[in-house]
């Protein structure tokens, strides 16, 4: 694709202190590095990190104070930060009125409560079908007068491209199970999890899917162990599943907390088994029959709608995804970006012509793509890569854009909620950041806004990316610490001298000349 002329540190300095000017064509070099703050520096010993651990930018937003960068240029992995790249495109490219859905649909004839055909499950992208939507679409088919399906449950995933994403891929860590580590689709029934009750009794841990589902069995053989209820998930072992004539056994194993119950929901079973056996046990429930089996394929040509789940706006959708770092609803969000032109390009996946949307939307901004890397946009990856400048680059154009405050409510607050809850709360950060936090076994990052000592706004990004990685959130709580007592002008004031040896101060913004009209 056309690569911008313009030096990438230019065109992000240009879009956080004017919004609207146009940057000047500047060298190509990047300019040197400013200081690092002593508190930084202390955080870093402490964790016994190098600097070149870290990378980091913060622009001014609206006003005219010295941007700030520390190898802002450098590509680095953004773990879950790359949730706001996703964000902010997907607000620009589909809107945040953006809702999935899940439809049900039939080509069969219906006389006398029989629908003589099968029954479509079509899935449209819906992160929000849980057990009590699905109960509430077939309580619907069956208010039509339907008592009964002589046909097959056919689940219709054609919505994205491959429809099962999941199929031949090796898992991303030892946990496949937990929900985090879903790989999602059009048709999402549960979450595609099984949902479970776990209990702690006297001769062990019982266990059981919340409904009973016919045909499933659930084994225990856990122990039980002394450690918190919160923690139980740190007992789990892999579960063993086998299949005979039909009925599917989980073995449980691993250990679990005396006097404890939890609910749950895992990846256990097959989804295309969860969705009958749910399919069958929901609809068994509301008087109905069914003794057909489950496939997959597309809904037949001229099939009429039975029935519709609307999930929530994706507007709406933001909050849980990003203040709880949800990768499963990032990764489908990030499917959406690729949906509209998979007509136009029938031989790329969905997951190609997301990726392609993002880098569009980076040029139509003027934000040089070099160095970016996308693979799912959650951040869950190993490969996905980005710029801290990329990243507050971002951000910037975001702030002046039309759907600024749909973004800014979806981020944590630090030291008041979601993954920010226990950060940061003896700073003035606290209350007022909103960052998105990032965190793999060898990074951790934080990207977002933030307000310095005079009010004024600030479009940051940070990355710690170290093996190990131990005390990495320190040395970013740090540098946001610093950053909200003083902005810019107190990094600065800080001593030139670190480890590794002195180099020239410098200045982001000595690349750029302050444009005029900045507001």
């Amino acid at each position: 694709m056309r690569r911008s002329t313009s030096n990438v540190l230019a065109l992000a300095l240009a879009a956080a202190l004017s919004l609207l000017h146009p940057a000047r064509a500047l060298p190509a070099s990047p300019p040197p590095d400013d200081p690092l703050p002593p508190t930084v520096l202390q955080a870093l010993d402490a964790a016994h990190l190098p600097p070149d651990a870290l990378a980091a930018v913060a622009l001014p937003l609206g006003h005219d104070a010295p941007a700030w960068g520390w190898r802002a240029q450098v590509p680095m992995p953004p773990a879950s930060t790359m949730k706001l790249v996703t964000s902010v495109v997907a607000l620009d490219e589909l809107g945040p009125d953006l809702r999935g859905r899940t439809t049900l649909l039939t080509a069969a004839p219906l006389a006398g409560g029989v629908l003589r055909g099968d029954l479509v499950l079509q899935g449209g992208g819906d992160p929000d079908l849980g057990v009590p939507q699905l109960w509430a679409l077939l309580l619907e088919l069956r208010q039509q007068g339907v008592r009964e399906i002589r046909g097959n449950l056919l689940l219709d995933r054609t919505r994205y491209r491959p429809a099962r994403m999941d199929l031949g891929r090796e898992p991303f860590d030892e946990w496949p199970e937990f929900p985090y580590n879903v790989i999602p689709d059009a048709l999402m029934v549960a979450g595609d999890l099984l949902p479970l009750a776990l209990q702690a009794g006297p001769r062990g841990v019982q266990a059981a899917t919340v409904p009973p589902l016919p045909g499933l069995q659930i084994a225990s053989r856990m122990t039980l162990d002394d450690r918190p209820c919160r923690e139980w998930d740190e007992g789990w072992r892999p579960a063993r599943v086998s299949h005979r004539a039909g009925r599917t056994r989980i073995e449980l194993h691993g250990a679990f907390p005396r006097d404890c119950r939890v609910r749950t929901a895992l990846q256990l079973i097959d989804r295309d088994e969860l969705a009958g056996r749910l399919f069958g046990a929901l609809w068994q429930g509301l008087g109905g029959r069914w003794r057909g089996s489950v496939r997959e394929g597309a809904a037949p040509a001229g099939a009429r709608v039975l029935a519709e789940h609307l999930a929530r706006p994706w507007g709406e959708l933001l909050r849980p995804m990003n203040k709880q770092s949800d990768n499963v609803l990032a990764r489908l969000l990030f499917l959406e970006l690729g949906v509209p032109a998979m007509a136009a390009h029938p031989g790329a996946s969905t997951a190609e012509l997301g990726a392609a949307a993002v880098r569009h939307w980076f040029e139509g901004h003027g934000i040089d793509d070099d160095g970016l890397v996308l693979d799912n946009g959650s951040g869950l990856s190993r490969s996905e890569r980005i710029t801290p400048l990329q990243m507050a680059a971002l951000l910037a154009a975001a702030w002046a854009g039309p759907h600024a405050s749909d973004l800014a409510m979806s981020l944590p607050v630090a030291g008041v909620d979601g993954t920010l809850h226990r950060r940061l709360a003896d700073s003035p950060a606290a209350g007022w950041a909103r960052l998105k936090t990032g965190s793999l076994r060898d990074t951790t990052a934080l990207a977002g806004y933030l307000r310095d000592a005079q009010g004024r706004p600030w479009a940051v990004a940070m990355m710690v990316h170290h093996d190990p990685i131990a005390g990495g959130s320190a040395v970013l709580d740090a540098l946001v610490d610093s950053l909200a007592r003083g902005g810019t002008p107190a990094l600065a004031a800080a001593a030139p001298a670190r480890r590794g040896g002195a180099t020239t101060p410098g200045r982001l913004q000595a690349a750029t000349a302050s444009p005029s009209g900045a507001r």
